[in-house]
């Protein structure tokens, strides 16, 4: 039986909450590998709707195992407040289906305030980030003075380390004209939050490992999408993270080899949060109208989401950088009633046509779309469970986004609820 990894195809909202929870019915353990609470999940089961940043989407179901992984950063204020909101929904989370690596980077209030003075003094040139500390706890990660989630074991030796990472931030504050963080002050609301956050902690690695041993299906459960990898994205205007398939292995303290299958989220259309090159994005009443019928609002954020026609340059590209297996295709109901439907193929730059998104900045700014134009169709594909039910000009586009991607639909979703999805491919059965 295959572990599976899920990641977006696009730039985040693809719909991930929705297939990783209809997946995690069939697996026994589901992994959060990277990013933070930056990121956000909606689940619909049984006319319930749950949001989620941090939990893993599987949390929710009734035996299984979530993970936190080494390769997530955790706001445990955050954290907390979202396990107890979920324990308030009748959602039972303890040490038995909840576990944190202990290696996982801490998001600390100095962080958030960071990110929220730059992203405020930036001006034109802001990225787009929900202020929410993501970065600035990278950064402190990278730069080997983090606080740790074991660190919260031994307050003893936290003392010492709030210092040294006070020591750097404490002179960046200087120079922003801030005032300046107390040791002290720091060292009491890690302690006061400690209890909340101990009881799950774990070698995750460990378990993974002997998990994986006795057989045990993993889902791997990505944010964000793959166009805001730090490496492999629209750089500057991306997340602090690699949010690509490979980092499935990094980010959980597995081998790759684990890796069995890569599924992925794929919108029927395309939609991006926040600022950054968007070469399909549509500014009229056809984009108006994606936005309103798809809901296209940020979990986390509330930020509307610009939008635009299907990119299958940019999606082609993120299957060969993610060795993506098969796509869920999601949200395809949105594009009911649409009577032309046009398909990015590739770009055209300074009079040359070419077939990826450039690397530099300056060239993605200067790309235009190549269409392709398909013909739309009006029947309604809400809650569409078998190739049936779907109308013949519908298969038709699907069919036509196979060819130009370069990969298989494993699955289509066709609402928010669970049941409306077609399976073509089981990626546990790969």
């Amino acid at each position: 039986m295959a572990n599976v990894v899920v990641v977006g195809s696009q730039w985040g909202d693809e719909g991930k909450g929705k297939i990783v929870d209809w997946l995690s019915e069939r697996a026994d353990i589901v992994v959060r590998f990277q990013g933070g609470h930056n990121a956000g999940h909606t689940l619909v089961i049984d006319g319930k709707t749950y949001k989620l940043s941090l939990l893993p989407s599987g949390v929710v179901r009734d035996g299984k195992m979530a993970i936190i992984g080494n390769g997530v950063v955790i706001d445990p204020w955050a954290l907390a407040s979202e396990i107890e909101t979920l324990s308030e929904m009748g959602v039972e989370i303890t040490a038995d289906n909840l576990r944190i690596a202990e290696n996982a980077t801490l998001i600390l209030p100095l962080h958030r305030e960071l990110d929220a003075l730059r992203e405020a003094s930036a001006g034109d040139g802001k990225i787009g980030t929900t202020k929410r500390g993501i970065g600035p706890a990278y950064e402190d990660k990278v730069g080997r003075r983090a606080i740790r989630a074991m660190d919260l074991q031994n307050l003893s030796s936290l003392k010492g380390k709030v210092e040294r990472i006070l020591a750097h931030h404490n002179a960046l504050r200087r120079g922003l004209g801030e005032v300046e963080i107390s040791p002290d002050t720091l060292f009491a609301e890690l302690s006061e939050i400690a209890p909340r956050i101990l009881p799950y902690i774990d070698r995750t690695w460990a378990l993974l490992d002997n998990r994986s041993r006795q057989g045990d299906r993993i889902l791997f459960e990505g944010a964000q999408g793959s166009l805001l990898d730090i490496d492999h994205g629209t750089y500057p205007f991306v997340t602090s993270s690699n949010t690509v398939a490979a980092q499935a292995a990094t980010g959980s303290g597995i081998g790759p080899g684990a890796l069995d299958y890569v599924l992925g989220i794929t919108k029927a259309y395309t939609t991006r949060v926040g600022e950054g090159p968007f070469p399909t994005e549509l500014f009229d009443e056809v984009g108006q109208h994606l936005g309103e019928k798809g809901k296209e609002f940020g979990v986390v954020t509330g930020r509307p989401r610009r939008c635009g026609w299907f990119d299958a340059c940019l999606v082609r590209q993120c299957i060969k950088i993610c060795g993506i297996d098969g796509i869920a295709l999601t949200k395809l109901d949105v594009l009911d009633g649409i009577d032309t439907i046009k398909v990015c193929t590739g770009y055209e730059l300074d009079g040359e046509h070419i077939d990826y998104l450039p690397a530099s900045q300056g060239l993605q700014a200067r790309v235009k779309p190549v269409y392709e134009e398909i013909e739309g169709w009006h029947d309604s594909t809400f809650g569409a469970r078998s190739w049936a039910d779907l109308p013949a000009t519908c298969i038709k586009y699907v069919r036509r986004l196979e060819e130009l991607i370069e990969a298989p639909v494993a699955l289509l979703s066709t609402s928010p609820e669970r049941e409306d999805t077609i399976l073509v491919q089981d990626p546990f059965e790969d």
